[in-house]
């Protein structure tokens, strides 16, 4: 059985048509309904959608979370998330499940970089481009587009993959969590229809810095040390540089310029302010561990 899982907030001028090109291509359609202020459930329920309602908007991850769950009640064998906008062509849906259905795939991520990019607004694709390319260094994955809400899922992984992040930084988190666990995930071209999309009330530059922030948050919680050792290292070759140069000129001029010394001195405390707080981090989060796998024994 496959589920067509949609998020959506206020798109009721779209919702019926991505619902009724949905049905074509799965068995059942559930829609999180996160706060909208408009029709948009009313809509999908007399469209035949199993409608979850979010008494205020809680954000897209939040939205994925509630859907992830009922995925799992329904009992379905594969989850195809798309957008309720329209920008994602239903059609495609066969396209997603068949590497999941040949086995070559735990999840498909509909590529918009392998298929339609040219008839992407400029600015929103170099802002997918450069929240991709920090992805892609966070997950360690290799994908073209990290941020396509066009994915196929097999069920069983659902688990794995609940995001804890309520905003857009969620789908980063799930391409994160997917390569933590070893699961396979793959690309496939996806047509996009961006008509209309730049009236939308969502700003792509808060976007763009509530994914970013999420990266900064997730992978800070998962490579402490990694992340605040490398500032702190990157910091005190910093001071040393300075430092070096300000000795230099009072050995060579019996001056001590002040400026540079004080860039170094300030260097090495962002350095140690780093380390101390890649340690406290750690250190916190293995007790957490441990404390969570305790109790879940």
């Amino acid at each position: 059985m496959i589920v067509a899982a949609i998020p959506a907030l206020n798109e009721e001028k779209t919702i019926a048509k991505v619902l009724a090109k949905a049905r074509r291509n799965v068995d059942k359609i559930v829609v999180c309904d996160d706060g909208s202020t408009d029709m948009t459930g009313e809509i999908a329920e007399a469209m035949g959608a199993r409608v979850l309602r979010h008494e205020r908007s809680m954000g897209y991850g939040a939205a994925l979370s509630t859907l992830f769950r009922e995925a799992l009640r329904l009992g379905g064998d594969y989850v195809v998330l798309l957008d309720a906008d329209g920008q994602h062509n239903p059609d495609d849906i066969p396209k997603l499940i068949k590497p999941l259905l040949d086995d070559e795939a735990d999840m498909v991520i509909g590529s918009r970089f392998k298929g339609d990019e040219k008839r992407m607004p400029m600015a929103r694709r170099l802002g997918i481009e450069v929240i991709t390319e920090f992805s892609n260094e966070t997950t360690g994955l290799e994908v073209s587009d990290a941020q396509s809400g066009f994915r196929a899922l097999r069920t069983s992984v659902l688990k794995d993959l609940m995001p804890a992040e309520q905003g857009m930084g969620a789908s980063v988190e799930i391409l994160m969590k997917a390569r933590e666990r070893g699961l396979r995930v793959a690309e496939v071209p996806v047509k996009v229809d961006y008509a209309g999309l730049e009236t939308s009330s969502e700003n792509p530059l808060l976007h763009g810095i509530d994914v970013l922030a999420s990266l900064w948050k997730v992978y800070s919680i998962r490579y402490p040390l990694r992340l605040y050792g490398g500032i702190g290292l990157a910091a005190v070759a910093v001071g040393a540089f300075f430092w070096i140069w300000a000795l230099q000129v009072f050995l060579a001029e019996g001056r001590l310029v002040t400026n540079l010394t004080l860039i170094s001195i300030a260097a090495f405390l962002v350095g140690a302010l780093s380390f101390f707080v890649g340690i406290i981090l750690f250190t916190f989060i293995t007790i957490v561990r441990e404390f969570a796998e305790k109790r879940f024994r």
